[in-house]
């Protein structure tokens, strides 16, 4: 599926979560890696302001990218942020979203 891209250059972003592992199995405890880099996946959560209109955005991102100590509050850049629009399906019930990705999330304001 493909990605899009999205400009974050001139919106405020705060830490609103700090950083957990990213499952691929809430049972076995499986870490989700990267396919690319192999590098373990985190998902932080993000307050994106931009033009008077705020949200929260759980983004994907790898341990790589993520500096240490990102505590909620902390003013960041994102980089590289795409979204990806994805569906599936569970016991007989569809399910979709968009999910988001990003290269890194760095500290700064």
């Amino acid at each position: 599926m493909p990605s899009f891209k999205i400009d974050v250059s001139t919106a405020v972003v705060f830490v609103a979560t700090a950083p957990t592992p990213k499952l691929v199995s809430q049972k076995t405890g499986e870490r989700a890696v990267d396919r690319e880099t192999g590098a373990g996946l985190s998902t932080v959560g993000l307050l994106i302001s931009d033009e008077g209109e705020g949200n929260l955005y759980q983004v994907t991102v790898p341990e790589t990218g993520l500096p240490e100590g990102l505590m909620p509050g902390a003013p960041v850049k994102v980089i590289g942020l795409k979204a990806r629009d994805w569906e599936n399906e569970f016991n007989g019930q569809k399910r979709h979203g968009i999910s988001f990705r990003a290269v890194a999330v760095t500290a700064g304001v």
